[in-house]
This record gives structure tokens, sequence and C-alpha cells, in this order.
């Protein structure tokens, strides 16, 4: 099995110098080791990472999370925040590029084993989701695998009904349309319900998520609110 290859994005020489030989001694690969933005666009170009470890606050260039957005734009490679902020507003901004792990300033090389296993193991993970044409990407991070009926966040499998499996796949099959009332309850039970009990399962079902995405059209029925899903 090859080496996992790392880039390493860190304007401080020592602090980066060390990286790089636990990283090594860890029996990983270094592709590179730069100190801006535009020698890490370079070194992508040259020779693509498995993962990327990224210092968010670079001198004298784009920062760490202007940097992955555009790395980003060019390849989809997992990153592993390296920085010494720890304020809402910092992990905030890096938390819209979904990296895969974040190490706090001042750290231990423990911190970097660590977190490098986790990484590497929920990248796996993505790839595998990303090129399996069951899983459905919900948007915010949620996955449904159409196939076992499973509903995930991120690597976190989320219990749901059977009854709450058949409403999501309804909805998903719909690829954004109006599910009217009538049909969801004609293929969800075998026969007729009130409209409460409707409401409960599409309540239970909302439930599961942080975030709005199933819509109430009154009277006519529901649909999936899709986020940067193909419609």
């Amino acid at each position: 099995m090859s080496k996992i290859k790392i880039l390493i994005v860190e304007d401080e020489v020592i602090v980066a110098l060390d990286i790089k030989n636990t990283v090594i001694k860890l029996g990983y690969t270094i592709t590179d080791t730069v100190t801006n933005c535009k020698d890490a666009i370079e070194s992508i170009q040259a020779n693509i990472p498995d993962l990327i470890l990224m210092d968010i606050n670079l001198q004298n260039s784009k920062d760490g999370i202007e940097t992955v957005k555009m790395i980003l734009d060019i390849k989809n490679i997992p990153v592993v925040y390296l920085t010494a902020y720890s304020d809402d507003y910092t992990i905030e901004r890096a938390a819209k590029t979904n990296p895969v792990g974040y190490i706090v300033k001042p750290f231990k090389r423990n911190d970097i084993k660590v977190t490098l296993k986790l990484a590497i193991i929920k990248s796996k993970n993505i790839v595998i989701k990303n090129s399996n044409n069951t899983f459905t990407d919900l948007g915010f991070n949620y996955y449904f695998d159409t196939q076992n009926d499973y509903l995930y966040y991120g690597e976190e499998l989320i219990k749901i009904s059977q009854n709450e499996a058949k409403l999501l796949t309804l909805l998903i099959g719909a690829r954004g349309n109006l599910v009217p009332t009538r049909q969801i309850e004609y293929e969800i039970w075998t026969e007729p319900v009130t409209d409460t009990s409707l409401r409960t399962l599409v309540h239970r079902l909302r439930s599961k998520f942080d975030h709005k995405i199933i819509e109430n059209v009154h009277a006519l029925g529901f649909k999936l609110i899709l986020n940067n899903n193909d419609k």
C-alpha cells in the first residue's frame, strides 16, 4: 500500500520542520513544505497530495482558509487546519471549507498523530460516499444511503424509522419538486390515515436535521430543499 502524501503549509520555519519530522516518523510522505498561498497552489499542481496540513495565519499571503478555497476550486483535497486561533469567527470560517481536522497551537506531536489518523479515515469515507451512487448528498453534511435506508451526518449514523426512510426516499426521488400529500399517504401507508399522522411523521423526520431541508407547501404537499444538489 502506498504511503499517504501530505502537503504542509506553514510560514513558521521551525514549526514547519517539527511538523515535517513528526509526519515522516509517523510513516507518511511529504510532497512539499511551503509558506504561502502561491507556493501551495503551485505545489498541488505539480504533485497532488492526499491531505493538506494548512496553517490559517499565513503572513504576507492570503490566509489559510482563503488558500483552501482556491485549492478546492482545483481539486477536492482533505484539509487539516493548524492555527493559534480558536475563536468562533475563525472556526466558522474554517468550517465552511469542510476540513477533516483542526489542530490548535501550541500542539503536541501526539495531537498530530491522532488528528491525522482520524482525518485519513474520515477522508476515505468521504471518497467512498462521493463515488457511491447509492449515497445522496442532502447538503449541510447530511447523506442518505438509498440502498440501506441509512441517514448520516458526516460519519455519524442517525437513526430513522422505516416510514421516515420511505418519506425521505420519496422526497429525494422528486428532485426538489412537490410530492403531493395524497401520494405520500398512498406510498407509506396501506390504509387511509389522518392528517395528524402525516404531520407527525414529517415533524419527526425534520427533527433529525439541524437545517430546514423539508418544506411544507400549504395544503398541497412537501418537497426537499436542495442544497447544491442536481435538480
